[in-house]
């Protein structure tokens, strides 16, 4: 059996060094902001791009060409390897085509390889919460085809359970009307989201203040994870990490799941949300 990597798009939002010590290679998007132009994992540290959003600064993303994802794939054919690529949502973004082209012509150009390209239609801790899953059926010695059939068949069992903070935020990235923005901000509400069955956002809810929108997304997770059994949570924010301390405090009081992974949300879905987003995600029952 050929041995095989799994790869994913930076947008998992997970700390490179946790990457790097599961061997997982990236394939990076990449935003513009301020007229410069970052590659996501790289560049403006998530404070500093934070602090240019709360200025008023817009952040154009990028998805990768097909060029960019040869590139960053060959190597591993070359060496021998098949790759399974797990890839950021079809939902948000065009990165998942370039990604399976640039596995068809590797698959023509090396004929004994294969590529097998998933649409996690997850994103953020999402995508990273399916990997930390498919490493683990890695590391138990299933084969490429196991991992890449359990991922397909789970993968709508990734729950995302996601508030901000900012309407105006949502409303510059044209996801919101200006007078929800205005009238939201001025009553103080606060939208909940979450990833449906096409990878994509919606506004499935909202609260009235921030503790209730953050009591709110644990609770969905709890119902949720009904039957389920979550060895991990995980949780990000962006640049409000008291607020991801609280929510993982409720978790633990309510889930009993005592292992919680916060992390800083990245650049790439930053730049669509906004600082003060909170998201929990779990496994659990269809979304």
């Amino acid at each position: 059996m050929r041995d095989y990597v799994i790869t994913v798009n930076s947008t998992v939002d997970v700390p490179k060094l946790w990457l790097e010590e599961r061997h997982v290679p990236v394939v990076a998007l990449k935003y513009t902001i301020d007229g410069e132009t970052y590659t996501d994992m790289e560049g403006l540290t998530a404070k500093e791009f934070f602090e240019k959003l709360r200025e008023g600064k817009m952040s154009v993303t990028s998805q990768v060409n097909p060029e960019e994802a040869m590139e960053a794939l060959e190597p591993f054919v070359k060496e021998g390897k098949d790759i399974l690529h797990l890839g950021f949502s079809s939902g948000l973004s065009g990165t998942l085509n370039s990604m399976r082209l640039a596995g068809e012509m590797l698959e023509e150009k090396y004929p004994e390889a294969k590529v097998i390209v998933v649409d996690t239609l997850c994103a953020c801790m999402g995508e990273a919460l399916l990997l930390h899953k498919a490493l683990q059926k890695k590391a138990e010695g299933k084969t490429i085809e196991e991992v890449a059939k359990w991922t397909e068949e789970n993968k709508l069992h990734i729950c995302h359970n996601v508030t901000v903070d900012d309407l105006n935020h949502l409303h510059r990235g044209g996801r919101v009307s200006k007078t929800t923005a205005v009238l939201g901000t001025l009553v103080q509400i606060k939208p909940i989201i979450h990833m449906d069955d096409n990878g994509a956002l919606q506004v499935i809810g909202k609260e009235r203040g921030r503790k209730k929108s953050l009591h709110k997304i644990v609770d969905m997770a709890v119902e949720r994870s009904k039957g389920w059994d979550n060895e991990i949570i995980m949780i990000t924010h962006g640049d409000c990490l008291e607020d991801a301390e609280y929510v993982a405090k409720l978790v633990r009081e309510k889930m009993g799941v005592e292992n919680v992974f916060i992390h800083n949300i990245g650049t790439v879905i930053g730049s669509h949300t906004g600082p003060g987003v909170v998201a929990t995600f779990c496994m659990g029952n269809k979304r």
